[in-house]
């Protein structure tokens, strides 16, 4: 979902630019592929902008940084899924393009800037590029030779080729089994990931929406395919819409989540759902991991995925949605999960 449709109040809209620069700081270039052009990177050392807290609850952020380019391309991050080695990641960008690319750490083991970015656009049935419209890509998933794509507008899940997504249309679309009618035109399948192997799910995609609600006003959801294929729901907690999820090793699901208001700017939560509350017929919910306003370095937080860090524990590491606003940032933040 793009925040950028919303309109602002003029002094609303000067508290917010007023707030971006303030986050401001120098930069440093991190080195790029060819395909795009220079990203500058700010470190982001405290998550709390006035505070020396890292801590929080089950969490402890590790660090993370701010990025931005002159290649007009980058921007709009929707969903990002690391590959095994945790380094290396694919991007959905909801202008329709894919984002690869890596991550570089310093001595200290926290993300300190990208590399190796490349910026493709999705390729539709026929082999085409999409408009807006029709590829506003909104989910990720990476699977067994799949990239698994969720979109808003003309709701879809399609599955590309993998490797070889940047250059193929798709090869064939799952049944969502949320009835189409029932998914808002830009609040619908913002999430979509894959299960572990090992779980419960046994490796079954599950989707998520963004702010499309049944009659008890619960988030419609759904597992794809394998042994427990069927809908279930998320109970909402209002104001907060879901936006991306990820399940950590042992089958529970991180669900990230966002709220925003004209008055209260942007906010961020996550929920852990248990692994064993999944499943055809389940209205699910779960505790609440952390929950941060905008006194934290936080934006409109689109994207998550877990990695198991050098230490042997889960990371979450969590990206924003820019929305191409000069008053939004791109941000990507990393957190420990503690056991």
């Amino acid at each position: 979902m793009r925040l950028g449709r919303l309109a602002f109040p003029a002094t609303v809209l000067a508290a917010v630019i007023a707030g971006w620069f303030a986050f401001g700081g120098a930069g440093s270039s991190s080195a790029v592929a060819s395909q795009t052009g220079p990203v500058t990177v700010r470190l982001i050392e405290r998550f709390k902008s006035k505070s020396e807290e890292n801590r929080f609850g089950l969490l402890e952020f590790v660090g993370g940084i701010e990025f931005s380019s002159s290649d007009s391309r980058l921007q709009s991050l929707s969903s990002i899924r690391f590959r095994p080695d945790g380094r290396h990641f694919v991007s959905v960008l909801d202008t329709g393009n894919w984002l690869t690319g890596a991550i570089e750490r310093d001595g200290r083991g926290r993300i300190s800037g990208l590399s190796d970015l490349s910026i493709e656009p999705i390729l539709l049935r026929g082999g085409r590029p999409g408009s807006k419209t029709e590829a506003d890509a909104e989910g990720l998933a990476l699977r067994q030779g799949q990239a698994i794509v969720s979109f808003e507008q003309q709701h879809r899940v399609d599955v590309y080729p993998d490797p070889g997504f940047e250059t193929s249309p798709p090869v064939r679309s799952l049944d969502f089994l949320i009835p189409r009618k029932e998914l808002r035109r830009n609040a619908g399948m913002e999430t979509v990931v894959a299960s572990p192997q090992s779980s419960p799910l046994k490796g079954g995609i599950v989707v998520v929406g963004e702010r499309s609600l049944d009659e008890n006003g619960n988030l419609y959801a759904a597992i794809l395919d394998g042994p427990l294929k069927g809908r279930f729901t998320v109970v909402r907690h209002d104001p907060f819409d879901a936006t991306d999820g990820a399940f950590l090793p042992n089958g529970d699901l991180i669900l990230l989540e966002r709220r925003f208001s004209m008055l209260g700017g942007v906010g961020m939560r996550m929920r852990r759902i248990k692994a064993a509350d999944i499943h055809p017929g389940a209205v699910v919910d779960g505790e609440m991991l952390i929950e941060a306003d905008m006194g934290a370095e936080i934006d409109n937080m689109e994207g998550i995925d877990v990695v198991t860090g050098t230490d042997g524990a889960p990371h979450l590491i969590l990206v924003s949605d820019d929305n191409g606003n000069f008053f939004q940032r791109n941000v990507m933040l990393e957190f420990r999960l503690l056991q």
